[in-house]
């Protein structure tokens, strides 16, 4: 797979005069013709190397938030009977043993570490590769004593592809990599909100959205907010159904673009805060990947351009002039 693109100017042009929105350096799309071609430019379109530094930085920081103040419980299973390890299937694949009071610790240690390396953008492949193992291990103990939750599928997917990027020292350089590394977090994202339809479909069926599950989740979570809600007739079906048809159509996030897409991206933002504000569930490891969305390298572009000389400013402006 070709990796990178010609560096465009400040202006957002290439070398050769053409857009930066996709284009090698010989000026032509990215990916090839046909079929073939269209699969490999939806699947690795360019992207700007910044987006995955800032993606980068953010989702490496979250990991040691996460796993010191978030997800913590992994570290208590080392001092649990070992009878109540239940390992899910992927454990069982590699035949991993039940988590020790030692080796929770080991773990911890190198997943925070590896983490702030890969957040410093330093040895990106090796740290990156180091933080994914030891995050799965955390993961994968954290979830073999009791339920499943699914916040985590995203951040998981992100941590296993970023390494693949390499260096992203230039921001403003285009690369098929980044694109494939970004797009599997945003169908990783996407896949949370989705598959989790069909899992209320597998177990409720439509009569899901018709029943009583937000009003049994505020009785048991609930607060001032959740019983002004449960108190308008009608209200929390409508949510239920509001949810239930967001789901399903969450895979059209993938091909929307411009407004439509922060549109989409801000109701997945306003329902997380919901849910939190109602319940206290937050689900934070899915709400970050959701910056995979957002145009990210437009934030060291615009750094570098603050930094330039005056007289290079007054330049740029002349030209745009």
């Amino acid at each position: 797979m070709s990796s990178t693109t010609r560096r465009p100017a400040l202006g957002g042009t290439t070398a050769g005069g053409t857009t930066a929105g996709g284009t090698t350096a010989g000026g032509t799309t990215a990916g090839g013709t046909g079929r073939a071609g269209a699969w490999r430019s939806w699947w690795a379109p360019p992207v700007a190397l910044g987006r995955v530094a800032v993606l980068r930085f953010v989702l490496y920081a979250f990991v040691v938030l996460d796993a010191l103040h978030i997800t913590t419980w992994p570290l208590g299973h080392g001092d649990v009977p070992a009878v109540l390890y239940r390992p899910i299937l992927l454990r069982r694949l590699l035949d991993l043993p039940a988590p020790t009071e030692t080796s929770v610790r080991v773990v911890l240690v190198v997943l925070v570490l590896s983490a702030v390396v890969a957040a410093l953008g330093r040895l990106p492949r090796a740290a990156g590769w180091v933080c994914a193992a030891a995050y799965l291990e955390w993961i994968s103990n954290g979830f073999s004593y009791s339920k499943i939750d699914h916040d985590h599928v995203a951040l998981l997917v992100a941590l296993l592809v970023l390494p693949t990027v390499g260096a992203a020292r230039d921001p403003f350089l285009r690369s098929e990599a980044a694109g494939w590394a970004v797009r599997c977090v945003q169908v990783a994202a996407v896949c949370t909100y989705f598959l989790a339809a069909l899992a209320k479909m597998r177990f409720g069926g439509w009569d899901w959205a018709n029943g009583a599950i937000f009003t049994w989740a505020f009785s048991r979570r609930g607060s001032t907010l959740t019983d002004a809600l449960l108190a308008v007739p009608h209200l929390v079906v409508v949510m239920q159904w509001g949810v239930l048809v967001a789901e399903f159509l969450s895979p059209l996030m993938l091909w929307l673009r411009g407004r439509a897409l922060a549109a989409a991206v801000g109701f997945w933002l306003v329902f997380h805060l919901g849910t939190y504000l109602t319940i206290g569930i937050h689900f934070l490891p899915t709400v970050v990947c959701l910056l995979a969305f957002a145009p990210l390298e437009r934030l060291p572009q615009a750094w570098r351009a603050r930094t330039l000389p005056r007289s290079a400013r007054r330049d740029r402006a002349a030209a745009r002039g």
